[in-house]
C-alpha cells in the first residue's frame, strides 16, 4: 500500500471519538487508503489539492463525497464518520505544522478533506 497518511495518534483520537474501536479503525482506514490509492488520478484531475507532502496529499471535495466513499467500501454510518474524522483531524494537524491553521479552518467549513498516501512511485 502507499504511505500512511493518517498518524497513530490521530487514529487513537479518532477511534475515541467516533466511538469505533481502536483495533477496528487502522483496517477501514486501510481500506479506504486502497481505494483512493487508486484514484489518485481522478483526484489530481478533479479536485482542489491542498497540500502535497512526501507522504500524502490532500484534497478538498464537495460535502457528500464520504457518503460515496461509504457506500462503496460497504461501512455502517459510525464507521464512516470515523474514517472521515480521522482525515480532517489529520488536516487539521498539517495545518497546524505548515502554518496554514486558519486556512484548513476555513477549508473544512465548506469543504470535506480526503487525504491519499503517496510513495515515491505514485
Amino acid at each position: 500500500m502507499a504511505g500512511e497518511p493518517i498518524e497513530g495518534q490521530i487514529l487513537l483520537l479518532t477511534a475515541a471519538k467516533a466511538s469505533v474501536p481502536a483495533t477496528r479503525l487502522p483496517d477501514l482506514i486501510d481500506r479506504a487508503q486502497t481505494m483512493l490509492g487508486r484514484r489518485i488520478e481522478r483526484y489530481r484531475q478533479e479536485f482542489e489539492r491542498f497540500y502535497a507532502g512526501e507522504d500524502c496529499e490532500v484534497f478538498l471535495v464537495e460535502w457528500g463525497h464520504w457518503d460515496e466513499i461509504g457506500a462503496e467500501l460497504g461501512v455502517s454510518d459510525r464507521e464512516l464518520s470515523a474514517i472521515r474524522r480521522a482525515h480532517e483531524e489529520q488536516l487539521i494537524r498539517i495545518g497546524r505544522r505548515t502554518d496554514r491553521e486558519s486556512e484548513v479552518e476555513t477549508a473544512l467549513e465548506i469543504r470535506e478533506a480526503v487525504i491519499i498516501g503517496v510513495s515515491d512511485g505514485t
